[in-house]
């Protein structure tokens, strides 16, 4: 007794969709900056609500304790003969500092650190082992540092360089880098892809470029091996792509960054097989 395979032109379930084409987009390594303006949004935050002020004051000025003024006692700033703080006010009327900074300066220090870790982590490249090997590297260090009770140590250096910026400062930074990422994953990003479709694989890898085709007979695509720091920790899952056509000599077209790649590669290599695939809608 035989029987014959299901004929996909007719299913009619509604939770499926046709698809005969694939559009995958490449990313700049600007996508793996999202934690910089994000904890750049939360120290603002945390300095606002603390609302401690700052005052720059010039060389010399001295505090006095304990200063009788209007009925009570108070702690005041008093700067050298002929110096003054520069701060804006009307004849007569008092002045505030006016920069909300942190009274914590590990908050400097965390932006500080935040920004060198995704800074090398999107520039230098650790594919594989080698980055499996930092990784260990990284929790034997952090591990030790703890059984010989030393981060209280690197703390209190890490403190005492009293790394602070006030709240605008890190709006400065945050709001910026968030409007350019925006920018660049959701418009610029979309403008080199890959397309996969029945019998055919057209491309753009440069913003300007024309689109090239070519056909798909023999394609192979694969990814390249991860390094964790960049498409794991920052990029959940994204990876870079690479496509062979026609044979060992054809070309070659790689595309980096590319988001979800897991499910992405697994749909492209059906779709080259069976030249049309039915996926959850």
């Amino acid at each position: 007794m035989s029987s014959t395979p299901p004929d996909l032109s007719e299913t009619h379930d509604p939770e499926m969709k046709r698809v005969d084409a694939i559009t995958v987009y490449g990313h700049s390594n600007l996508l793996y900056w999202w934690p910089v303006w994000l904890v750049s949004f939360c120290l603002a935050g945390v300095t606002y609500f603390e609302g401690q002020q700052m005052a720059v004051v010039p060389s010399g000025t001295v505090i006095k304790h304990n200063q009788p003024i209007d009925g009570g006692s108070h702690e005041i700033l008093i700067a050298p003969e002929r110096k003054s703080f520069g701060l804006a006010q009307e004849e007569g009327q008092a002045a505030t500092p006016g920069m909300t900074v942190s009274s914590n300066n590990s908050l400097g220090v965390i932006f500080v650190g935040t920004l060198l870790l995704v800074a090398l982590a999107s520039t230098i490249l650790l594919r594989g082992l080698v980055s499996m090997v930092a990784i260990v590297m990284l929790i034997a260090l952090v591990i030790t540092l703890a059984l010989f009770n030393l981060w209280n140590d690197v703390l209190l250096f890490l403190g005492g360089l009293d790394v602070r910026m006030n709240a605008a400062g890190y709006l400065a930074v945050g709001l910026p880098l968030l409007l350019a990422w925006l920018t660049v994953v959701c418009i610029y990003d979309r403008a080199h892809y890959v397309v996969f479709s029945a019998g055919q694989i057209r491309y753009v890898l440069e913003v300007g470029d024309s689109e090239v085709a070519l056909q798909s007979e023999g394609a192979m695509v694969e990814k390249k091996r991860n390094d964790v720091f960049r498409h794991w920790l920052l990029g959940f899952g994204t990876g870079d792509l690479i496509i062979r056509v026609g044979g060992p000599n054809g070309p070659t077209i790689e595309l980096e960054n590319v988001l979800n790649i897991g499910r992405k590669l697994t749909l492209i290599n059906r779709l080259l097989k069976e030249k049309e695939i039915l996926v959850e809608a």
